[in-house]
């Protein structure tokens, strides 16, 4: 299930982005980004509708997926 960014609270939102961000695997190529950096990266992508946060009501968690 696909949920809009702006339905969520800033706090949530931002704890969504930071919880992805900070997973184990995700690489972000060779350069390094600052996590306030990745953050706003992220939030971007968002607001382009490039990337979406999908909700998985069986494991009830988020996660953050290229729009193909």
């Amino acid at each position: 299930m696909e949920i809009p960014p702006e339905q969520l609270s800033q706090e949530v939102l931002q704890a969504v982005i930071e919880e992805f961000i900070t997973r184990e695997g995700t690489d972000y190529g060779l350069q390094d980004y600052s996590l306030e950096q990745k953050v706003m990266q992220i939030q971007r992508q968002l607001d382009d509708g490039r990337v979406v946060i999908a909700y998985d009501p069986v494991s009830e968690s988020c996660t953050l997926l290229t729009k193909d």
